[in-house]
């Protein structure tokens, strides 16, 4: 497939979706619930995914730059409309990208980090790829992201530098696992991003919570 900024706005749309699909399937009681992010459960998970949505919708309109832009709120009993809101909203802003070099200003790559537009959203999208995965786990729900989704997203996922710096604090990703040969691409991607695919939603015994394996950054 040829990527080109209507394919890559395009293919975000649908990934995006899919995740606002899965979080309206979240329950208030849902929101403590721990997730593949051992740092945080659900409801904190959602608030950084809403702050990254607002986030990149301020890069689509030139004001990336500014903090409080990528800034989570406090999980609340608000997180799914405010998750739904954000995702929308960045959307609309997308759409308003022109140009493939069109600068977004994203912070969390450093200080002065800038990227041209067909990169950003494609971090963008790989972002909701992994993201919707963790809520359906959490929720234990399948995973239905179309394969062009996955195809593209691949790629993007197996460029992320591997190394030692994943076992920093405040790391994006954990070191990244063993693949097997004949993975698919939604396996690749979650492996070398170092999502155990063993991890599974608590099961719940006698008042306690055993959980498969888990990993600090996300």
């Amino acid at each position: 497939m040829s990527i080109n900024l209507t394919v890559i706005k395009a293919l975000d749309d649908r990934a995006v979706r899919e995740s606002i699909a899965v979080v309206r399937q979240v329950n208030v009681e849902d929101l403590t619930r721990p997730t593949p992010c051992s740092a945080w459960n659900l409801g904190q998970l959602l608030a950084h995914m809403t702050a990254q949505h607002r986030g990149f919708a301020a890069a689509a309109r030139g004001d990336g730059g500014d903090l409080t832009h990528w800034k989570a709120e406090a999980p609340g009993p608000e997180d799914v409309g405010r998750y739904v809101a954000a995702a929308e909203a960045v959307l609309a802003a997308f759409t308003e990208v022109g140009t493939e070099d069109q600068e977004f200003a994203l912070p969390e790559f450093g200080t002065g980090a800038v990227f041209p537009a067909i990169q950003a959203i494609g971090f963008h999208l790989l972002d909701y790829v992994v993201h919707a995965w963790d809520v359906t786990r959490v929720l234990d729900l399948p995973f239905t992201a179309d394969p062009d989704v996955l195809d593209a997203a691949l790629p993007i996922a197996l460029a992320v530098p591997d190394g030692a710096r994943r076992t920093q604090p405040g790391s994006a990703f954990a070191p990244s696992l063993p693949s097997p040969t004949d993975s698919n691409a939604l396996t690749r991607i979650l492996m070398h991003l170092g999502r155990p695919l063993s991890w599974g939603p608590a099961v719940r015994s006698h008042g306690s919570a055993e959980m498969g394996s888990a990993w600090d950054g996300c």
